[in-house]
């Protein structure tokens, strides 16, 4: 099955109550795990690929290729889109657009609104001549991941409304007190903010920082619009959990696939459970 716009997962996600869950990718180990999860739960799925897991696979053109070839492999057959996760730039989401991703975030979030306003615009314009769907931040996540950080910044109702109306933008990620991250302490996220921004937004709603979040919280997110949930760190801290044990056991061990095989079965055991939290598991 061909790379798809995530724009139609979410709107199908948000009509039926359930979230379709990006999970980022670092590696083809993660590539691998991610879509296995996906056809065993027959479950739509969004590939995250933040800049510098994009520079660190060989450039976006490499991720494209790696995930095209490994659905061939695995005889993938469930919708897949690939994701910029927080592009920083319009030259940077031009880019993977190009590329070949499928849907690309533009993160204007920091900027002044009328600058947020003005690139996003602009992004949405090149993205959709090329079906390509476009998710934009409003607020500020809390939080580090890989180089994305800031203080928790709740995302003003008034604001949510215009940015999609202006812009035409695909999803939004109202940033409502998730974090990028390990939580430290209980989250705190922010529902009647939430439920007045899906009020007025009319468009799907984004989740980022989804690890650590109580199945209870994430199932009143999605109660309120939440369509897509963003997952990295549990993943990583799954994989190098069992890697570490791995080697601890073995320490003559040299073979890289005797190491990095486990954690790959960890990544992908880690995904099926946040697709069933999700809900998204048997709707491909």
């Amino acid at each position: 099955m061909p790379l798809v716009s995530m724009k139609e997962m979410l709107i199908k996600a948000n009509e039926n109550g359930y979230a379709v869950g990006q999970f980022n990718i670092n590696n083809l180990e993660y590539i691998q795990a991610i879509l296995q999860a996906a056809e065993e739960e027959q479950s739509p799925v969004i590939l995250g690929v933040s800049e510098g897991a994009g520079k660190y696979m060989g450039g976006f053109n490499v991720v494209v290729a790696m995930v095209e070839a490994t659905m061939e492999a695995q005889g993938t057959t469930v919708p897949v889109a690939i994701h910029l996760d927080h592009g920083s730039s319009f030259e940077s989401c031009a880019k993977a657009i190009h590329a070949g991703f499928t849907s690309v975030m533009i993160d204007a979030s920091h900027d002044p609104f009328e600058e947020n306003i003005a690139v996003t615009s602009k992004v949405v314009e090149l993205a959709h001549f090329h079906g390509v769907s476009v998710e934009a931040e409003l607020g500020t996540v809390g939080g580090n991941e890989d180089g994305v950080e800031g203080g928790i910044m709740y995302a003003d109702t008034n604001e949510c409304k215009e940015l999609v109306d202006r812009t035409g933008v695909d999803c939004l990620a109202p940033a409502l007190g998730s974090v990028h991250g390990p939580y430290q302490g209980e989250p705190n996220l922010g529902f009647k903010e939430m439920e007045e921004i899906n009020t007025v937004a009319g468009i799907p709603l984004v989740l980022h920082g989804g690890t650590g979040i109580p199945v209870a919280d994430i199932q009143k997110a999605i109660s309120y619009g939440t369509s897509k949930i963003n997952v990295n760190t549990e993943n990583q801290i799954q994989q190098t959990q069992v890697v570490r044990e791995v080697l601890e056991a073995n320490p003559e061990m040299i073979d890289p696939r005797k190491y990095l095989g486990p954690g790959r079965d960890a990544i992908k055991d880690t995904v099926i459970g946040k697709m069933r939290e999700f809900g998204s598991n048997g709707k491909a």
